[in-house]
């Protein structure tokens, strides 16, 4: 559908529709973005010739198209880290923390990258990164690469933020293929998105090919090796393949997260259209899934509670506070919300429109402006805000959260969105084709997106 005729659509639904209410949610400017003024707001690739945005190294491709997590802001805020694809690297910004700006160190300290090109360090392991986390400590960062089936584990300069991938020895490479240097790793055919544990003890790796969830468990003591165990502990996976556990509803694992209390790992299914509940041993971060049906929520699948809008489902976040969940799916243009339940450690979806959003149009559901082939999801720190990045429209969405309720609504007018020229519904944004993950500053005042087919990482300020 054409802008013009979506916009047209836009007009003609009513104005509840627009104003999508679910409950109690306070509008205002709190949470509204303006992209940062000149070369401070985007920063692309130095292949690409543009004089509105600043200039990086190793930026190709970051955030693909299958990888809803390619960029992560350090625990301590000096850092931005993003995972880009068709540089084969891991790019390291320095971040002001008073205005938000980014920059890149000179050499080996900006990147580090398959081979050492770009002139960054050199890595193995990093054929097709599309997923990036850092431990809460801040002394690791962790990153999955698809085209290598691989997850690589890298030492953090807290100073610098320079990395520095851990050596053969200490296990700073597990793959699915018979990759030099890498050690033997299961479950990890086409790995897709990677999450660190609260505690810091665990780190998980999606399968988007494998159909599963590798399990590793993370030494800080030895700076932050990991280990892979034997047997169903190491892994849990659809029909149980590899020696894991068995689970349903992990047909191509894209978005992961761990709760906030450490208990469960939530697993976001694209082919299952699923939303998978994986109950985690805090002692040793072996999975599991209740078998009553509690374990996943699926648009129609056998074993799984009913839930709505789930088709594609390839990202997820959780809330601060009460633990609510935000999944995106690219198929049904949807956002849809969760809360847990009372009786179990389950989850269930919200009732009426509080339960999903839905570009365009859809019975039951609230409207989502320019919101087509949703990638990212991220939550501000404050409980306050939830971001979508729409990867076909290069929109990134905005919506106004109760904190109570976790119920969100998008914000009215262009205040909703940050768009390319093409989604004249939105406020203009610069270098934001095929926008697809998100991160928000731990103070919440900034926010910062991927975007592939720009070669950009852009910019925000948030109103708070």
């Amino acid at each position: 559908m054409s802008s013009v005729l979506a916009l047209a659509v836009a007009l003609a639904l009513p104005g509840t529709a627009l104003a999508a209410p679910h409950g109690k949610v306070k509008a205002g400017k709190r949470g509204t973005l303006t992209q940062l003024e000149g070369r401070r707001g985007c920063l692309v690739d130095r292949s690409r010739r543009t004089a509105s945005c600043g200039r990086a190294r190793a930026l190709k491709g970051p955030g693909p198209f299958m990888g809803s997590r390619a960029i992560a802001v350090s625990p301590d805020g000096r850092n931005v880290y993003v995972a880009a694809s068709r540089s084969d690297a891991i790019v390291v910004f320095r971040r002001d923390r008073r205005t938000g700006a980014l920059s890149q160190a000179r050499g080996r300290a900006g990147c580090i990258a398959a081979g050492g090109g770009s002139s960054c360090a050199t890595a193995i392991g990093l054929d097709g990164p599309n997923s990036v986390a850092v431990s809460p400590d801040g002394r690791n960062v962790y990153a999955t690469s698809r085209a290598s089936s691989s997850i690589a584990a890298f030492r953090r300069n807290r100073k610098t933020g320079a990395l520095m991938q851990l050596p053969p020895t200490s296990a700073g490479c597990f793959s699915a293929l018979p990759i030099p240097g890498c050690a033997a790793g299961r479950a990890l055919a086409g790995a897709d998105v990677v999450a660190v544990s609260p505690d810091g003890a665990s780190v998980y790796a999606g399968s988007f090919f494998g159909n599963a969830v590798a399990v590793f468990s993370r030494d800080a003591s030895a700076g932050g090796t990991l280990g892979q165990a034997a047997g169903s502990a190491g892994c849990i996976a659809e029909a149980g393949g590899e020696g894991c556990a068995t689970a349903i509803a992990l047909g191509a694992v894209e978005g992961l997260a761990v709760s906030r209390d450490g208990a469960s790992v939530l697993a976001a299914s694209a082919v299952s259209n699923a939303l998978a509940v994986l109950t985690r041993d805090p002692a040793s971060g072996a999975l599991s899934q209740a078998g009553d049906g509690s374990g996943c929520i699926a648009a129609a699948l056998a074993g799984c509670a009913a839930g709505r809008q789930l088709e594609g489902a390839n990202a997820v976040a959780t809330s601060p506070g009460n633990g609510v969940v935000y999944v995106t799916s690219l198929l049904a243009n949807s956002l849809t919300v969760f809360q847990p339940t009372t009786a179990s450690a389950g989850l269930t979806q919200k009732g009426g429109t509080a339960g999903c959003v839905v570009w365009l149009r859809s019975v039951g559901c609230g409207f989502g402006q320019a919101m087509s082939a949703p990638e990212g999801v991220a939550v501000s720190p404050d409980g306050r805000s939830v971001y979508v990045a729409s990867f076909r429209t290069g929109a990134l969405d905005v919506f106004d959260r109760n904190r109570e309720t976790g119920s969100v609504a998008q914000k009215p007018g262009t205040a909703g969105c940050l768009a390319r020229k093409s989604e004249p519904i939105c406020a203009r944004g610069r270098a934001l084709g095929g926008v697809s993950s998100i991160a928000v500053s731990p103070d919440s005042r900034f926010v910062y997106t991927t975007s592939f087919f720009s070669n950009a990482v852009d910019v925000f300020r948030r109103q708070r």
